[in-house]
């Protein structure tokens, strides 16, 4: 099931996004009508337990010493630089997935067949090159955390299918945009074979991610599609986009505080979010109006064999009302 809800403001100029490319099966309805979903909670995620060993009380320093100096270096080999050359904590420290085994690529091809067998402009050049970026994610895992979700199936539809279904809601036809936390390439490279008249940037802060992106880019041969090492806050202060997508960084209210700063640097926010999407509209409207974005469009869908509810959403940003 996929269906618009419209929150167009008088005179947002917002209006030539309602009729592109909906689904056959799309439907509007307006935002008194939006669910009240439960919010899953979000539970930390705590660093493994270490033991500690001490060998005994044989009263020797210098193994004390050595000791200390194997924990520094441990602290140490788990931090890397960020643009700025701040030392930051690697995500990769402990490798998760390093001795998953890979899958056949006919084993892949046929998830994707699966995950879009209802999509019309799904054609066999999307499905092909979706194949071999999600062939190169699950070998990238061993060498880095880049994706938790490993099975087939959900790879396709709660990666793929969720990140391209954007192009059959979104105009993107000419449109600049900035995938900002791109990570493994998502939903930016979708975005970007969706669309090659798009020209799309994908963005990250760790520069294991934007090598791996790099590599990605240039081995599926994505002329509309280049990658940058840098903040988000930093990049958006020198360049300008038409549209800044965010996907799986943070609730609907520390996005727009996020880019509070550089809130004129792009005339559109889209966020992708899941069944809990109208809680966080609400949580984050009082902080969203004050920064200047407004709500303009919310598309909701769903993904195949219950997998989940998906929203999308769609704020005009300051730069895009001449604010």
């Amino acid at each position: 099931m996929v269906r618009a809800a419209d929150s167009k403001s008088a005179g947002s100029g917002f209006e030539s996004l309602l009729p592109c490319q909906h689904p056959h099966h799309a439907r509007m309805t307006r935002p008194q009508e939006w669910a009240d979903e439960p919010e899953d909670p979000i539970e930390p995620i705590e660093p493994d337990d270490v033991d500690d060993d001490d060998g005994g009380d044989d009263g020797d320093d210098d193994d004390s010493e050595d000791a200390e100096d194997e924990a520094e270096d441990a602290v140490e080999a788990a931090e890397i630089e960020d643009p700025t050359g701040k030392k930051v904590e690697d995500p990769d420290a402990v490798l998760e997935y390093a001795d998953r085994p890979l899958p056949k690529e006919a084993e892949v091809r046929a998830a994707m067949e699966w995950a879009f067998e209802a999509e019309r402009d799904a054609d066999d050049r999307l499905l092909s090159i979706f194949t071999q970026h999600a062939l190169m994610i699950l070998e990238g895992n061993k060498r880095m955390n880049l994706t938790a979700i490993t099975d087939l199936k959900e790879v396709a539809a709660k990666h793929y299918l969720d990140s391209w279904r954007l192009t059959q809601f979104l105009p993107m036809m000419g449109r600049t945009m900035l995938d900002l936390g791109s990570g493994a390439g998502f939903p930016g490279i979708p975005l970007a074979v969706g669309e090659p008249n798009a020209s799309m940037t994908l963005i990250d802060s760790t520069r294991k991610r934007t090598d791996f992106m790099e590599e990605c880019v240039t081995g599926l041969g994505l002329k509309n599609c280049k990658v940058v090492w840098d903040r988000a806050e930093e990049h958006l202060a020198r360049n300008k986009y038409d549209i800044v997508v965010m996907r799986a960084i943070s609730s609907v209210r520390e996005n727009v505080r996020l880019l509070r700063k550089v809130r004129h640097s792009h005339k559109d926010l889209v966020m992708l979010k899941g069944p809990s999407w109208s809680r966080e509209v609400r949580a984050g409207e009082r902080e969203a109006e004050r920064l200047g974005f407004r709500l303009d469009t919310v598309f909701e869908h769903e993904l195949p064999d219950g997998m989940g509810a998906r929203g999308i959403l769609v704020y005009r940003a300051p730069g895009g009302h001449g604010e």
